[in-house]
């Protein structure tokens, strides 16, 4: 999974830096919607594929992920690519699984 540039740590509708219980507790669809993150499902044949973040100029982000993917797997990575991007110190993911940042 790809992410680009990472988001400044507080979005304007978020008054203080999230912790990481915070984006491991709180429900996804509540995150998403909070940190202004809009998903897409792509029609990606790759498996190793698992997600993809891109940071838009107004700080809100967009997330592609691999259509039919596990709700368990979707909800891993969703959680590890919304800490990266918001400087959130996460756990690790699990092999084989990682993160690769891109920058512009």
């Amino acid at each position: 999974m790809t992410l680009a540039t990472p988001c400044p740590p507080a979005p304007a509708a978020y008054v203080t830096q999230p912790t990481t219980d915070h984006l491991l507790d709180t429900p996804l669809p509540q995150l998403l919607a909070e940190f202004r993150v809009d998903v897409s499902e792509l029609p990606i044949e790759d498996p190793g594929f698992t997600g993809g973040t891109y940071v838009r100029d107004d700080g809100s982000l967009f997330f592609a992920m691999r259509e039919g993917q596990p709700a368990a797997e979707r909800e891993m990575i969703a959680r590890a690519m919304l800490g990266e991007a918001l400087r959130v110190p996460m756990p690790e993911l699990p092999a084989p699984y990682q993160l690769t940042v891109l920058a512009r």
